[in-house]
């Protein structure tokens, strides 16, 4: 093992925390990982990782010898992306997260697009509506659509959404359909628990006040078209983002509800694994779904 793929291990050793979790993503025993960093230890005459049966912690000249890896890891990136640059001809791997709903329905059209524009990048897409961490699972970009972006989250905002409070004819005829945020009390709400385990709706009203209102939920679903699907059939209202709503609501199997109250603005929103140097064909991949999101 080379100097460079040594510490390109150690980086990886301390992201995941554990031997074994990197074993399993090289497809290596355990036991190969570990010889390997105490090879890297006895080269470099030092501790680099303190060793205990729970976890796995930095030394001192660990701590100092990660951040000098990360310097010249960076730098190898940088220049070898910089040669890509000048060829003009993305290439490489991308692994993409997103989530199940906007994937589907907003992002595969153009994913596929952009694999047959650039065919010497190889996309991997994996197409799941839980939190992923990006350094733990391998992943170059992850697509999140939320009202709520964690600060320390490196990200760029490529598109927007809207969410629309929803219900079936037959729904609102037998019980009618609520004036105000308030009224919801009164009926079934169907909620999304991808993002809480005890969903809840925020609405302004024309007046400025901010109202949010607990579920009384006879459905929950982590998938937002399940829960579409069980409004239409009648089974309660439902509050989705449009790119969910649009057809249902178009051929009028769905009718908006509190229509002047206004709902959270969604970001969609393409996250990086931490202060790292984005590598070109990552850059090409956002700028590609941003110029066409927010067209």
């Amino acid at each position: 093992m080379d100097r460079l793929d040594a510490m390109q291990l150690f980086v990886r050793v301390v992201e995941l925390g554990s031997f074994s979790a990197v074993a399993q993503q090289m497809g290596v025993a355990r036991s190969v990982v570990t010889r390997q960093i105490a090879a890297l230890e006895a080269h470099l005459g030092a501790k680099l990782l303190a060793r205990s049966t729970r976890r796995l912690s930095l030394t001192s000249a660990g701590t100092a010898y990660l951040e000098k890896c990360r310097v010249i890891l960076n730098l190898v990136e940088a220049a070898e992306t910089g040669i890509a640059e000048e060829r003009q001809t993305p290439r490489g791997p991308i692994r993409v997260g997103a989530p199940l709903s906007y994937g589907l329905k907003r992002l595969s059209p153009l994913l596929l697009d952009f694999a047959e524009h650039y065919p010497e990048v190889t996309l991997d897409i994996d197409y799941n509506d839980r939190r992923v961490n990006l350094i733990e699972e391998g992943m170059d970009l992850a697509i999140r659509v939320t009202a709520k972006l964690d600060p320390a989250t490196v990200a760029r905002r490529i598109g927007t959404s809207r969410l629309i409070a929803v219900a079936s004819p037959d729904y609102l005829a037998r019980h009618g359909t609520p004036a105000t945020p308030e009224d919801l009390a009164n009926h079934a709400c169907l909620g999304y628990t991808a993002v809480a385990a005890h969903p809840s709706w925020t609405f302004t009203t024309p007046e400025g006040r901010t109202v949010t209102v607990p579920l009384r939920s006879p459905l929950t679903a982590s998938n937002g078209d399940v829960l579409t699907e069980a409004a239409a059939r009648g089974m309660g209202l439902t509050c989705q983002p449009d790119f969910i709503l649009d057809p249902w609501l178009a051929d009028g199997r769905l009718l908006p509800v509190l229509t002047d109250c206004a709902t959270p603005e969604l970001g969609v929103y393409a996250v990086l694994p931490g202060n790292r140097h984005v590598p070109h064909r990552v850059r090409v991949l956002m700028d590609w779904l941003a110029e066409r999101l927010m067209a």
